[in-house]
């Protein structure tokens, strides 16, 4: 009888292209991974994977398994989440996600998470959506908050939030309170995302478009740190009021009126199709909602 186990393994040698990142998945060895396909090739009298020394490739035969065991995997794990209970549910999922979540509400979802499914853990990465984009892809992160949506194979995109982007100053600044014009902003260092974002690209387009002295661009990984290089009067920020409410609200800064509007931050929740990945489209359902909440839903 073929074990599912054997089968699990089989998935992920074809799914990871090698037998190393398989052990790896499955936190074992490699040379149990090479016994467990061996197994599976001789309950089937036929060669499924042919192998060197730098991948792994699907034979013909191989490929129409790999169909079978992804749906009987599939299957197992939609077994498990209708039969086990909520609060029963265990596992850890890697998350990754944009700065601009966590100051918004990431605390909102993770105390959500821990109500409806104590058992299930969080393993925290931020990161620029970039990155967060080929760790996704690499099998490095389960599920992402990020400015999507991602179009790659077996990638699913739920639609979160859309935040709307602003021109953000001290009122220490000798900014009048008319509109300002990019002639007028770019009189002063321009703050924003880091330089590998869409933020920082759509912003730079925006000066680039008019016959102007270029600003000077600070571009930041630390959205903590544009806000306060912004509340020193360093410069003007191009960043989501929706980050800064306590400072707008008190008075520290203010949204600058121009007729130059900037492209508002539409952030997906992505993670893997894949059989073992169901915890994250929890996660990402949980995170929907909590957008919704907040009132910044698609």
């Amino acid at each position: 009888m073929i074990e599912l186990r054997t089968l699990e393994t089989f998935y992920w040698v074809a799914r990871l292209g090698g037998f190393r990142r398989a052990a790896e998945k499955l936190n074992t060895t490699q040379p149990a991974v090479s016994a467990r396909i061996q197994q599976l090739e001789q309950a089937f009298n036929t060669r499924l994977i042919d192998r060197d020394k730098r991948h792994s490739a699907l034979t013909p035969k191989g490929v129409e398994l790999f169909a079978y065991a992804e749906r009987m995997l599939a299957l197992r794990t939609e077994m498990v989440m209708a039969v086990t209970e909520a609060g029963s549910l265990r596992g850890t999922v890697r998350l990754g996600l944009s700065e601009t979540i966590v100051h918004t509400w990431l605390a909102r979802l993770v105390k959500r998470l821990h109500e409806r499914y104590p058992a299930i853990t969080l393993e925290i990465s931020v990161d620029v959506s970039a990155n967060l984009r080929d760790a996704l892809l690499a099998g490095e992160l389960d599920i992402a908050l990020l400015l999507g949506p991602i179009s790659a194979p077996k990638i699913m995109n739920l639609p979160l939030c859309r935040y709307p982007m602003a021109w953000i100053a001290s009122p220490d600044l000798s900014i009048g309170s008319g509109p300002v014009t990019l002639t007028e902003l770019a009189a002063w260092p321009i703050m924003t995302y880091s330089r590998q974002t869409r933020p920082y690209r759509e912003v730079t387009e925006l000066f680039a478009r008019v016959e102007i002295p270029r600003p000077r661009f600070f571009a930041n990984s630390s959205l903590a740190s544009i806000v306060r290089m912004t509340l020193d009067g360093i410069g003007i920020s191009a960043i989501p009021p929706a980050v800064i409410p306590d400072e707008l609200a008190a008075g520290r800064l203010r949204i600058l009126a121009s007729d130059t509007v900037l492209p508002p931050l539409a952030f997906t929740a992505s993670y893997l199709d894949q059989p073992d990945n169901a915890l994250a489209a929890i996660v990402a359902r949980l995170a929907e909602s909590v957008a919704i909440e907040e009132g910044h839903g698609p």
